[in-house]
This record gives C-alpha cells, sequence and structure tokens, in this order.
C-alpha cells in the first residue's frame, strides 16, 4: 500500500527531493506540497509534466499554517521536512506538529537525494544565509578560469515562476535574464556570474541540469542557497562560516549537517568580528570536524563613491534573504556607513510601501535597514515606492545587484560591494591545486 506523503518546502529543495526520491516511486505518492518563507509560491501547483508517469494531475500547493488540517483531510501518512535555514527548535516544533496528528516526520539525507557527477563538483555552501557563500564560490570560479579550466557554476533553485518553463535556466549574459524574467534575489545570484563571464544554471530538475552542465565544463561550482546541503555528491566540500553568529553552526537546519561534513572551512568576516567569536567557531570546528582545513579571512567591502556617504543621511538597502532568512541585522552597506563616518541612518520602515511592510511585520528583528526584497514585480515596486520616499540624502546599495539596473531611483546611490580575502598560509588557491581535476 503506498504512504500518501506531504512535502513540507519553499520552492527548492522540496522540488529536489520529490525529483530525486518520490518521482516514479510506487512505494509512495506526494499528495501535497506546503510552502513557507517565499511570498505568494503557494498559489501555484507542481506541475504534472515534471511529476513523472505516476501522476496524472499536477501536485497541490497549500500554506504551511494549513499542515495540520491537511495531515487528516489527506490521510497523510509521512510528512518530509525540505527546506534549509531554520533552527532546530523550528524543525522539532514542526515535528511536533506532524506526530501530534497522527504522521511520520522525515528528514531526507545525502544518500537519497544527492546525484553523482562524471566531472569534478566543488561544493560551497555555508551554516547560515549571509556567511560569504557567493563571494567564495567567484573566488574559485576565477581561480579556475585563470587556470585555463572551463567552469561552469549550479546554483541552488529559486524557481519562484513557471515551474515548467524553468526546470533548466541557462544564463550566460544579460539578455538571459530578461528573458527569464528573473526576480531582485535570482538576480543577485547570477548576475556576478555574467559580469565574470561564467555560465551559471539553475531551475527545477537538477538531474537534466546536471547532464546539461558537464557538456561544457571541466569543473562544475556547486554554488549553495542558505544553509542548504549539496545537491551533488561533491569532491570537495567548502563551508563557510560566519563568526557574526558564532554557535550557530550547531543550532540550525540543516547548517550543523555541512558543519560536519566540511573538507574546508572558511571562516568569514574576521576583520569586523571579535576574536572570542572567532575562536568560539574555531574550537568548535576542532571539537566536531577536526579533519577538515580551516582557511581564515576578511570580507573586504568595495564602494564606489565613499565621498558621497560623510555626513549624510543614509537610506541602507542590504541583501534580502541575509537579513530576514539569515537573522542578519546589517550587511555590507551598513559597514560601509560606518567606515565612511555616515552622519545618521534613517528608519527605512517608516516608508515602508504595501508588500515590504510586511516583511517588517514578519522579521521584527530588522531594525532601519531596508530588505531588498523583490520576490514579484508588485514587490519591486513596493522597493521602489520606499526607497524613493524615504528622507535621505544618499541610497547605500548593499545588494549584490545593482539596484538601478531595475528601478528609477530619485536619489544619489552608492553601490557596496564585498570579496573574500584569504588571510594566514592557507587559502583557496592551495586547497584547490591538491584536488585533481581532470
Amino acid at each position: 500500500m503506498k504512504k500518501r506523503v506531504i512535502i513540507l518546502g519553499a520552492a527548492g529543495r522540496d522540488y529536489h527531493n520529490f525529483l530525486t526520491y518520490f518521482k516514479n516511486n510506487p512505494r509512495h505518492e506526494v499528495v501535497a506540497f506546503t510552502q513557507t518563507q517565499i511570498p505568494g509560491i503557494e498559489k501555484r501547483k507542481f506541475p504534472k509534466q515534471l511529476a513523472g508517469r505516476l501522476y496524472k494531475k499536477n501536485i497541490p500547493f497549500y500554506p504551511e499554517s494549513k499542515l495540520p488540517k491537511l495531515i487528516k483531510k489527506l490521510k497523510v501518512d509521512e510528512v518530509v521536512f525540505s527546506y534549509s535555514d531554520v533552527s532546530h527548535e523550528y524543525v522539532m516544533h514542526l515535528a511536533s506538529i506532524v506526530i501530534s496528528n497522527g504522521a511520520n516526520f522525515i528528514l531526507l539525507g545525502p544518500n537519497s537525494t544527492m546525484i553523482k557527477s562524471k566531472k569534478p563538483i566543488i561544493s560551497v555552501c555555508a551554516v547560515r544565509t549571509g556567511s560569504g557563500k557567493s563571494q567564495t564560490s567567484r573566488k574559485i570560479g576565477i581561480i579556475l578560469k585563470n587556470w585555463r579550466y572551463k567552469v561552469v557554476v549550479i546554483r541552488h533553485p529559486m524557481p519562484y515562476g513557471n515551474l515548467t518553463k524553468q526546470k533548466i535556466q541557462r544564463f550566460a549574459n544579460y539578455d538571459d535574464l530578461k528573458e527569464n524574467d528573473v526576480t531582485i534575489e535570482e538576480r543577485e545570484e547570477y548576475e556576478p556570474w555574467i559580469n565574470n563571464k561564467i555560465v551559471v544554471y539553475a531551475g527545477v530538475d537538477y538531474k537534466e541540469i546536471l547532464k546539461k552542465a558537464e557538456k561544457e565544463a571541466d569543473v562544475i561550482i556547486w554554488d549553495g542557497g542558505n544553509n542548504d546541503l549539496p545537491f551533488y555528491y561533491p569532491n570537495l566540500h567548502i563551508v563557510v562560516v560566519d563568526p557574526h553568529r558564532a554557535g550557530h553552526e550547531l543550532l540550525y537546519h540543516p547548517g550543523e549537517s555541512n558543519f560536519r561534513m566540511a573538507d574546508v572551512f572558511v571562516i568569514n568576516k574576521i576583520g569586523t568580528s571579535n576574536k572570542e567569536n572567532v575562536k568560539k567557531v574555531f574550537d568548535n570546528i576542532k571539537k566536531i570536524n577536526p579533519k577538515a582545513k580551516v582557511i581564515f579571512a576578511k570580507s573586504d567591502i568595495i564602494v564606489d563613491k565613499p565621498w558621497l556617504i560623510k555626513n549624510k543621511r543614509v537610506l541602507i538597502v542590504e541583501d534580502g534573504p541575509t537579513l530576514t532568512h539569515g537573522g542578519m541585522t546589517y550587511g555590507a552597506g551598513s559597514v560601509a556607513a560606518k567606515k565612511y563616518k555616515a552622519k545618521s541612518i534613517i528608519d527605512a520602515e517608516r516608508y515602508a510601501e504595501k508588500s515590504i511592510k510586511k516583511v517588517y511585520e514578519e522579521y521584527d528583528h530588522l531594525k532601519k535597514i531596508l530588505p531588498a526584497m523583490g520576490y514579484g514585480k508588485k514587490q519591486i515596486k513596493s522597493l521602489q515606492k520606499t526607497i524613493n520616499k524615504s528622507k535621505c540624502d544618499v541610497v547605500i546599495d548593499g545588494s549584490p545587484v545593482n539596484l538601478l539596473k531595475l528601478i528609477k531611483i530619485n536619489k544619489e546611490i552608492v553601490n557596496v560591494d564585498y570579496e573574500l580575502n584569504e588571510v594566514g598560509r592557507l587559502n583557496l588557491e592551495k586547497v584547490l591545486k591538491k584536488l585533481k581535476i581532470k
């Protein structure tokens, strides 16, 4: 008798778990997905065209808040947790809800969900969102490219639109971004690779994505999302740790699994973190995963017009997921404001429009700074109105994407970027030299 299953997700890991473990699996029937974290994603369905021969209809999506009723209404046997960067306590609260309503609570591991590649895979993951995966991945890509390898990046999924159309996405230039109608969150991840002339893939079906990527790559970089695990078996698993959130490496799922699986750690942001927190992270590494190598690094900011900041009232825009899922209260823009002596930071929440207001309501740790949220056209318009209404002299854009390419801003804007700067004897170049790439 088939087990009836609900998958708890947030438009990424959940679809991958379905396609690698449940698709064409006669022992299970996925009767629903629940969706959370991303505004509006629960209004869609998982298309039967992607679901395989066992599914004659689209699989419905529901808000996660309806989970207790769904378990009973749909006669569910198992509930599979399939999203990332949540506390262990949060996961177990969900487990308690599931168990109290009669179903089993399931977590799928790497042997059930990771895919083997014909090409070497270097995975870059983290223990929390916003630790510095992207800058680490980019540096690896540039090193390998300088060594004349054909480098292709596969990015953790962010399919927030039409899932059938987004089955396989390839981004090599700015026209590809327009053609795929990407959100701000997607653009933040793809644009830097395009700027470095490195092809990046993403989408829904990561078996098919891998087949495409293998045809044009000597080596593939898995560019992780949130603190999720890789979708592919890595030849080298690099995990970024953030001492600003020292101790979180053992408190969040599945970041702790990354922490225990790592071959190499990058302890990032040591230039802006206190020594006690750096030591705490290092001590946890030596206690939990002592065989892993450790690289120490700074996250250096690059500011295009620093002279515009001094003695000015500034509105700070930061990377959205770092502030929301990642729980951070500041980012690169805030560091730039302090370094270049802004007069004051205005309270962005006072000017928040519609869907941006909801972000502040949901994430009440956010104070003053503005998360660059743009999961759809309406939210992008709300972001634009919020910025343009604000009573500031200068906007500091600390998001990874150039906002001027997406919205019209009626104020002076300073762009802030950041790059990985390793310190000490061990660095990424030395680690990569030891990896055998055919």
